[in-house]
Order: C-alpha cells, then sequence, then structure tokens
C-alpha cells in the first residue's frame, strides 16, 4: 500500500507537468503563444482554486478541534484565494503575471504561517518545493511576455 506523504508527492509532482510543458512550449511554438498563455493561466487558476478547497475540510472539524484559527477565518481564506483565481481568468496577461505570482506565494505563507499546525512537516516542505517550480514557471512566463513584448508598448 502506498504512503500518504508518497501518494501526495506523486500528485505534486505530476501536477508540475503542466506548467513546465506550457514553459516549454512558449518557447518551443511561439506561433501558438496566445493559447499556450491561456492554457497555462487556466491551469494557474484551477490549481489555486484547488489549493483553496483544501481549507474547507479544515473549518468542518468538530467544535472540540484545539486548532488556532477558526472556522470562519480558514472558510474566508479559501474564499479569497478561490475569487482571486477566477477573477484572474478575467484579466489581461500583464495582470495575470502578477496575480497568479503573488497569489502562489500567498498561499505558502498562509499555510507556512497560519496553517502549519495542520499540516504534517513533509507536507510543507514539499508544497515549498511545488510553490516555488510554480512561481518559477510564473516567473518565466512573465520575463518571456514582457521580452517578447519589449517596444510594442504591450
Amino acid at each position: 500500500m502506498i504512503s500518504v506523504a508518497r501518494l501526495a508527492f506523486l500528485v505534486g509532482l505530476g501536477g508540475l507537468i503542466p506548467f513546465i510543458a506550457c514553459v516549454a512550449a512558449l518557447f518551443a511554438m511561439p506561433q501558438h503563444s496566445v493559447s499556450v498563455l491561456g492554457y497555462f493561466y487556466l491551469y494557474s487558476a484551477g490549481i489555486l482554486a484547488f489549493m483553496a478547497g483544501v481549507y474547507w475540510p479544515i473549518a468542518m472539524q468538530l467544535e472540540n478541534r484545539c486548532y488556532p484559527l477558526s472556522p470562519l477565518v480558514t472558510v474566508l481564506l479559501s474564499q479569497v484565494f478561490f475569487i482571486t483565481a477566477g477573477v484572474g481568468l478575467l484579466l489581461n496577461t500583464q495582470a495575470q503575471i502578477v496575480l497568479y505570482t503573488l497569489a502562489y506565494l500567498s498561499l505558502y505563507a498562509v499555510d507556512a504561517r497560519w496553517m502549519k499546525v495542520y499540516w504534517p512537516a513533509w507536507y510543507l516542505r514539499l508544497r515549498l518545493v511545488l510553490t516555488l517550480v510554480a512561481v518559477a514557471c510564473q516567473l518565466t512566463v512573465g520575463a518571456w511576455f514582457f521580452l517578447l513584448h519589449a517596444g510594442q508598448g504591450l
């Protein structure tokens, strides 16, 4: 039987494949950049919304919990990240670059700062690696976009 940590590790690494594939596709097939950027940010929003949903089960714990955050705060955190994911899809590419980069960093900061008592240590280490790769992809796409459009007035 596979351990929870190993399963989370495999699923987490698998979840990085679309990020990395989109970055590679931008460089390999720049003629399809509009489609690739669309897929990249759709996937970015989906993962952000998925990660926001992780907070819901924490909010629904039994009343005899001894955790530091109230269910209301936990649900509100979930909704802030979920709404951010959706609103990001409505923005132009320049704004998406900034929004999703900051959202992924903020999500990890919330997990590492306020939610760390909920997670085993291995999970936070895994989340750090996954976040760093996702943010590196966000920044690479941003750099690619700005270099491509430099001098064109965006």
